[in-house]
């Protein structure tokens, strides 16, 4: 059974800072693209941040120089950190694994059940 589980959110004031966790199992997590991505209310999910089993990372334009990717292969765990926070970043925020089969394009795709975040003064 594969399980995302994130942590790490909640409510921080304008400037602020937060780490989000995703622990992952049942998975076989080093061959997987990890992805953040966030829901605000009314507006569709959009992609934060990702990173891929070398290590490659893309952000949203909006959290370029704000937020970073990382994940550490041994702990099967992939974070966000979120620096300089503005109430424009308030969404619950889901942790995605997401891995292509070479063989048959086949992709498996899971997902975090979200953590709230919220910036608010």
């Amino acid at each position: 059974q594969v399980r995302l589980v994130e942590s790490g959110g909640g409510l921080v004031q304008p400037g602020g800072s937060l780490r989000l966790s995703c622990a992952a199992s049942g998975i076989v997590f080093n061959i997987y693209t990890m992805g953040w991505y966030r829901q605000a209310p009314g507006k569709q999910r959009e992609l934060v941040a990702s990173i891929t089993t070398s290590g490659s990372t893309n952000y949203a334009d909006s959290v370029k120089g704000r937020f970073t990717i990382s994940r550490d292969n041994a702990k099967n765990t992939v974070y966000l950190q979120m620096n300089n926070l503005n109430p424009e970043d308030t969404a619950v925020y889901s942790c995605n694994a997401k891995r292509t089969i070479p063989i048959d394009n086949t992709v498996l795709d899971y997902w975090g059940q979200g953590t709230q975040v919220t910036v608010s003064s």
